[in-house]
């Protein structure tokens, strides 16, 4: 219909340049009713004509008095038509200018190619619609609020621009499979890429304490506020989840005051501007951080499902509706929360898992960091040497932490050494605090009298437990933000607040008055309480192990944690180990600070015979706690094998045993395993847990095999797994960000030892590169037998290295090449390789781009090969002339059981080559192929 119109009009707007200017009253008269229906802002249109004096107040009180909206169009277009011809091209400019409150207009302007004349330009236009008044103020305020991130040390504060890095963001499945990579935020929000539930609308990220969510958020609110982030989104509401927990059961507010009190309130008619958004849900984006800190006592199971925008109900349940769906319904929503949150596949859209720094983004993180070269250069050298150290790196906020405090101590004592020994996490938290004590200490002082590590905590101490005596009040109940009465009843000095381990938040729920608090990290809270629970004389066994216990009961240890039907926690049974992560750490502390490297620092803050006796019973307890866990696990008889395979959790009790730097434990650890097989796939282990992992496993006395599958190792954690390399029969990585760096470490390491059968590396990030150490380790071990190294980035130049170490190799029986991109040159090199080996059983060259030049040569060599049993080209470009060569083959190969070529370019031509090829071959159980079809097959 509009277009039609516009074309009816052609002859009275479009005139040769002689001809009378286009009346822009039979304009307003043509698209009345399009022009009622998409105006929504009378004001803004009022304001401007008043401004202007093309109205009267008179004017405005009549257009006023119109109950509808669509009315009150249609009497300011009488006005303005019977005001003449400029009124009316006035009334277009401002539709025109002000493009936030008349964008349903905009491509019907550029349609009728409307362009003001030179006097309507000179009129000033004021944009008055408060709808885009509030966009205006979120925009700015949001930039404010993002534009810097605040240090651990509370009284620094750094550019968002200076100190944001890019991390590895894996799209995935509701089973955690890659669906690929996030290389631009937008990405995020387009459904070309990682969709998988058009239902849902939230964008659910997820990953471990401190890998970056929190700061992945501001820089999206940081890019939306600057206009960068082009993703339709008008409005964009920020809250922190664990605001919701200090909220009253009988507190009750409505929708509109939970988005603009909480947020940004409009100057403007908020009435408006609320029903704006409810008309325009689309244009809304949410952001929800850490919903795994909501605790409460309020049931929703109590409540309908459906509730109404604009009736008073508790905050929760808006929450939830949001999330749902059910209120603001189209809206765009980003939740984050930490790995083991299962949240109900309904309401998700895309899954999207945060792993870290990849070697690369430290790199780039380092130089962001270091602005200076050679300081840059000594920091990146001194990481390289310490592999434990680099892998801690990899967790952005552990990161920082270490990168702050080499600032601290490189500027403060010219000391240029990062640690050189074995780094705990517990280490770092302790070096973090010295670095916070130290900087409340005048800088002369301090160059003059450097103390040490036990002498600033023994100066301090009063402060160290008044603060862990806070973190631990809140930790029992799961409450992460204090207000002001709580910080004083346990005598925190307003000194004290300024050391900054502790930040003021906005006031929630009835604070408003009073500054509230919370820890600068969830960790840093966990860290304190471990402290008190050493520091504090008075607790004992009980009090001590608690959070084991509360981790290992099989309801949910606090009756006020947030009841959601279709929030899933992950219960366990008595497993210690169970996934509530502040928990995890507060226990990963307690056993780093019980350590006996740590007696020293400990001496004159707590008796050492308290000391002695809480670490004693730490001790026992993981003991037990290990006999326990490893009662309850999958345990399969393999050939050779003896398998056990853990759950998730297990890498948590992992991490417990390592910060315990006990050889002992270790030791007792390996013993209870009773298994020469551990798989530990699909365990969310980090590179640093490789270290972890090496501290027991290095124990093994015999000859082991280690399965990583499914993790997040990369190279830091491969160089980690170095004191298991003298035992490590098979090892298997795949899908772990390892790139050629980490193949060079396992041909080093494993050539060393010459025992290793099985090497997994299936669908990492190798190239040519690291094609070449695996083929020197093919040619050098004559124990391997087995090569997975499928889904990676190896070409002909690689794959023809393999092709030339398999061909030397009397010992392997399998090699898996799927996904790669060998090609012709490679497929050939294979078939030299396949021609008379003596040993080669299980092969695969599926997805590999051969084409029908590189089929006839396999085929041929395999007319000479009785040594391989299956065989998989599947997905590559055979054709019926290929498919006559592998039917010739057939007729004199009779050892080879199973071939598929499946999804290749076979027509039913080459069908019925294979077909006569196989009455002569009766050895062949299986047969895969497809005449014509995408997808499917026959099967003999």
């Amino acid at each position: 219909m509009e277009g039609q119109l516009c074309a009816n009009l052609e002859i009275s707007v479009e005139k040769p340049p002689e001809a009378s200017p286009p009346s822009f009253i039979a304009l307003l008269k043509v698209y009345r009713e399009l022009l009622v229906s998409r105006i929504r802002n009378t004001q803004c249109l009022i304001d401007n004509l008043i401004k202007n004096d093309y109205f009267s107040t008179e004017d405005a009180e009549i257009v006023i008095q119109f109950p509808t909206q669509a009315d009150k169009v249609r009497k300011i277009l009488d006005l303005v038509q019977s005001k003449g011809e400029e009124v009316s091209e006035y009334f277009i400019h401002v539709l025109q200018k002000v493009t936030d409150a008349y964008y349903e207009l905009q491509p019907w302007l550029d349609e009728i190619g409307y362009k003001p004349s030179e006097n309507i330009c000179s009129k000033p236009v004021v944009n008055t619609d408060p709808v885009s008044r509030y966009c205006q103020k979120l925009r700015y305020e949001l930039g404010r609020d993002s534009k810097f991130v605040m240090s651990y040390a509370q009284r620094e504060e750094m550019l968002l621009e200076e100190i944001y890095s890019d991390n590895i963001m894996e799209l995935v499945s509701f089973t955690n499979e890659s669906l690929g990579k996030v290389c631009q935020l937008e990405a995020l929000f387009d459904d070309a890429v990682g969709l998988i539930n058009e239902d849902g609308e939230t964008i659910y990220v997820f990953g471990d304490a401190g890998i970056g969510k929190s700061i992945l958020l501001q820089k999206i609110q940081s890019l939306w506020a600057r206009k960068e982030l082009e993703i339709g989104a008008k409005f964009f509401f920020r809250f922190r989840c664990r605001m919701f927990s200090c909220f009253k059961e009988d507190e009750a507010i409505c929708l509109k005051d939970l988005l603009f009190k909480y947020n940004c309130y409009p100057d403007q008619d908020p009435a408006e501007v609320f029903h704006h958004i409810l008309q325009f849900p689309h244009t809304v984006l949410f952001t929800f951080d850490g919903f795994d800190e909501i605790y409460s006592n309020f049931d929703l199971s109590s409540v309908p499902e459906m509730c109404s925008p604009n009736e008073p109900i508790h905050p929760l349940v808006l929450l939830v509706s949001l999330l749902r769906g059910k209120l603001l319904k189209g809206s765009k929503k980003i939740l984050t929360a930490r790995t083991g949150t299962e949240i109900q596949r309904n309401i998700i859209r895309k899954k999207v898992l945060l792993r870290g720094f990849s070697s690369n983004n430290l790199k780039e993180y380092t130089a962001t960091f270091f602005k200076d070269e050679g300081q840059r250069t000594l920091v990146l050298n001194q990481l390289e040497a310490n592999p434990n150290l680099c892998s801690l790196c990899s967790v952005p906020l552990f990161c920082w932490i270490i990168f702050k405090c080499y600032e601290h101590f490189h500027s403060v004592f010219d000391s240029h050494e990062l640690p050189d020994c074995s780094v705990t996490l517990t280490d770092v938290f302790l070096l973090m605090i010295e670095v916070h004590l130290n900087r409340s200490l005048k800088t002369s002082l301090l160059k003059n009298n450097t103390r040490s590590q036990a002498e600033m905590f023994k100066s301090r101490k009063e402060t160290l437990l008044a603060l862990g005596k806070m973190a631990y009040k809140g930790m029992e109940n799961s409450f992460f933000i204090f207000e002001q009465e709580e910080v004083s009843s346990v005598n925190i000095s307003e000194a004290d607040l300024q050391l900054g381990f502790l930040r003021t938040v906005k006031g929630y729920s009835g604070c408003d008055n009073q500054c509230t608090y919370e820890f600068l990290h969830l960790t840093l809270q966990s860290f304190f309480t471990a402290l008190f629970l050493v520091m504090e004389e008075k607790v004992g066994a009980k009090e001590l192990l608690q959070f084991f216990n509360e981790c290992s009961s099989t309801e949910t240890a606090q009756p006020t944690c947030l009841r959601i039907p279709w929030l899933k926690k992950q219960l366990a049974g008595k497993d210690p180990f169970r996934n509530k992560e502040h928990f995890h750490f507060t226990n990963l502390f307690l056993c780093g600070l019980l350590s006996r490297s740590k007696q020293k620092l400990f001496r004159h803050l707590v008796l050492p015979a308290v000391t002695k006796r809480k670490r004693k019973t730490l001790i026992t307890y993981l003991g037990e706690s290990m006999k326990s866990h490893l009662k309850g696990v999958t345990r399969s008889r393999l050939p050779n094998y003896n398998q056990v395979q853990v759950q998730p959790n297990f890498v948590w009790m992992l991490r417990c045993l390592y910060e315990t730097q006990s050889e002992k434990v270790g030791k007792l650890a390996a013993k209870r395993m009773h298994a020469n097989y551990i798989k530990l796939t699909y365990c969310n282990a980090y590179s640093a847990d490789c270290s972890a992992i090496s501290f027991v496993v290095h124990h093994f006395q015999k000859r082991l095999a280690l399965d990583l599958d499914n993790n997040n190792i990369n190279d830091y954690g491969v160089k980690q797994l170095l004191p298991c390399f003298s035992k490590l029969a098979v090892i298997r990585l795949s899908v772990n960000q390892v790139t050629d760096h980490g193949v060079k470490i396992l041909y080093e390491e494993l050539s060393k030892y010459q025992i290793v059968t099985f090497l997994g590396l299936y669908n990492n990030q190798i190239t040519d590169v690291g094609a070449k150490y695996v083929a020197k380790l093919i040619e050098e071990c004559s124990s391997l037998e087995y090569v997975k190294i499928g889904a990676n980035k190896i070409t002909s130049e690689g794959g023809k290295c393999l092709a030339q170490a398999i061909q030397k190799s009397k010992t392997m029986f399998e090699i898996g090449m799927w996904g790669n991109q060998v090609g012709d040159e490679g497929a050939k090199a294979f078939a030299e390789a396949l021609r008379n080996h003596p040993t080669l059983t299980n092969v695969s060259l599926a997805f590999n781009g051969i084409t029908t030049e590189g089929g006839k040569s396999i085929a041929e060599a395999m007319q000479h090969n009785n040594s391989v049993k299956i065989f998989w080209l599947t997905k590559n470009e055979l054709d019926d002339e290929a498919a006559m060569s592998f039917a010739e083959m057939l007729k004199v190969n009779k050892k080879l059981v199973h071939l598929w070529l499946i999804q290749n370019q076979i027509t039913a031509k080459g069908v019925k080559y294979l077909s006569e090829a196989l009455k002569e071959n009766t050895a062949i159980k299986e047969f895969e192929w497809e005449p014509d079809k995408p997808r499917g097959g026959q099967s003999f």
